[in-house]
């Protein structure tokens, strides 16, 4: 059997119906591929009405700005040969013995007296007042006698520390003057996407100013500088020298404030960071008005929400900050916060992981009243709090100081599902471990190797002072806040863990009974 043969239509009408529908064809094509070429069209001009266009030069931005950095030397008085290493020591009289006393004696070691000499340091700066105040990082100015500040014109000014603020890293500085000097102004660094340009002018290497351009590579970047990291991270040029001096937007205005950089070499490498506007605007203006910075304290030590530790304390997802420790007299304390809280917003914005949250607080003013919310065994709760003055905190010595809640006794258990065993505190526990008299909780007598206790760094002498939010006195109690975890579906139990004096929190998986 054979498949029938398909032909083509023949005759006069069969033609003319497959010419016609042969042009009805390629008319069809054609639309369709013009409908596409219009879209293609539109949507490139949607990209090019979003997308900035690349300036065809920075000199007019340039002209106008670099009159406001300034370059900035310091001196101070340090010992000959205060920065080579001690004589190695040999018996006297040896040819070793002769032959470095002679080379340390020649750099100012050894035998004779070490004369001072002045150590020379360079970096930047910019003026933001037309009355001649200055902001440059306080690591440029760290530590110096002598502090010159070079104008655009190549005037030079002493110029007096007004105050600085090494948590962030910034100064700022005065210089006198009979006449108006150019400034800048700052800029909303939150407004940065990352891809936009900006412009870094400094005095790298010594060379005096330079201009750089590049782009936003990276926001909130951390890199522990310092408990308010946040930096901006940028391709444009930085190198040693452009410490402290201004980041613009395309705007002119000031968005961050070059400070460090990644490099093996000491040069660029195409990562470089920047002390945002947004954190650095407050912190000067405090150091003008008060010679030093005014920042709203809380008082709570915190620690971040990891995936097992919102599960065991039914939250949808890792977010906020856990509160570890709370201050003893402090903000939180008299608010009714409380170690095991979880602050989910602070002032009404968002926490959304825990290092947002110094840096809220920091921002908000001393001795405002404002509202926390807390997520506290399973529910949310909005608690009215007064902020402190972390600076005056710190001169009181009150940050030394926290409390958090715990209880006392029972026999020796062992947990080996979770590879654990733990005791109640006795005075023979007490002494072995060095654990202070009021210490309360359960102490963690023996950690099994390659155990779920073991991988969460549980050691011998650790106090579990809390089990899923609830104080624990006996091994009984823990092993019952475990069994609860379980029979509840939790995947993990949440413990409250003091180590060598620090607290903090242990997300524990629980595994099947």
């Amino acid at each position: 059997m054979t498949r029938p043969i398909a032909r083509r239509p023949t005759g006069p009408v069969a033609v003319a119906r497959a010419v016609g529908e042969t042009a009805l064809l390629r008319w069809a094509a054609t639309v369709l591929v013009a409908a596409a070429m219009l879209m293609a069209a539109a949507a490139l001009t949607s990209v090019g009405a979003r997308a900035a266009p690349a300036p065809d030069s920075f000199a007019d931005l340039a002209e106008k700005l670099v009159p406001a950095v300034v370059n900035i030397s310091t001196t101070q008085k340090v010992q000959d040969g205060q920065d080579l290493p001690e004589m190695p020591q040999f018996p006297p009289g040896s040819p070793f013995d002769e032959f470095f006393r002679d080379f340390f004696n020649r750099r100012g070691q050894g035998d004779r007296p070490q004369r001072p000499r002045n150590a020379t340091a360079l970096g930047s700066g910019f003026i933001v007042r037309a009355n001649g105040f200055i902001v440059t990082n306080y690591h440029v100015i760290e530590g110096a006698e002598e502090i010159t500040v070079v104008l655009h014109d190549n005037t030079s000014l002493e110029a007096k520390l007004i105050g600085r603020d090494d948590k962030t890293d910034l100064a700022v500085l005065k210089v006198e003057t009979d006449k108006p000097l150019p400034f800048v102004d700052f800029g909303d660094s939150d407004t940065m996407r990352v891809g936009d340009w900006v412009l870094a002018i400094g005095n790298p290497f010594g060379l005096g100013g330079s201009v750089t351009a590049g782009i936003i590579s990276a926001r909130s970047r951390e890199i522990n500088a310092g408990p308010y990291d946040d930096f901006l991270q940028t391709d444009a040029s930085i190198n040693r020298g452009n410490s402290g001096g201004p980041m613009f937007n395309m705007d002119g205005r000031v968005i961050g404030i070059n400070t460090a950089i990644y490099s093996p070499s000491g040069g660029s490498v195409g990562i470089g960071f920047a002390i945002p506007s947004s954190l650095a605007r407050g912190v000067v203006d405090q150091i003008i008005e008060f010679g030093r910075t005014k920042r709203g304290w809380l008082g709570v030590r915190i620690q971040s929400v990891t995936p097992e530790i919102a599960e065991s304390l039914g939250l949808a997802k890792p977010e906020g900050a856990l509160v570890a420790g709370v201050t003893e007299g402090g903000p939180a304390a008299k608010a009714g916060i409380e170690t095991g809280d979880v602050i989910l917003q602070f002032d009404g914005k968002p926490i959304t992981e825990s290092r947002r949250l110094p840096r809220v607080v920091a921002d908000t003013p001393v001795d405002k009243q404002t509202s926390v919310q807390v997520w506290r065994k399973g529910a949310s709760k909005d608690l009215p709090v007064t902020l402190g003055e972390l600076e005056a905190a710190e001169e009181s010595g009150l940050l030394a100081s926290t409390t958090d809640s715990q209880s006392d006794s029972s026999k020796p258990q062992a947990l080996d599902a979770l590879g654990v065993t733990l005791s109640a505190l006795t005075d023979a526990l007490r002494k072995q471990y060095s654990l202070a008299d009021d210490q309360k909780g359960v102490v963690v007598t023996a950690v099994t190797g390659g155990s779920p206790a073991a991988e969460k760094g549980l050691k011998p002498g650790d106090v579990i002072v809390e089990v899923g939010q609830a104080e624990v006195s006996a091994p009984a109690d823990v092993a019952k806040k475990i069994d609860e975890a379980r029979n509840g579906g939790r995947k993990s139990v949440l413990l409250l863990v003091e180590s060598g004096g620090d607290l903090r929190f242990v997300a524990l998986p629980v595994g099947p009974g």
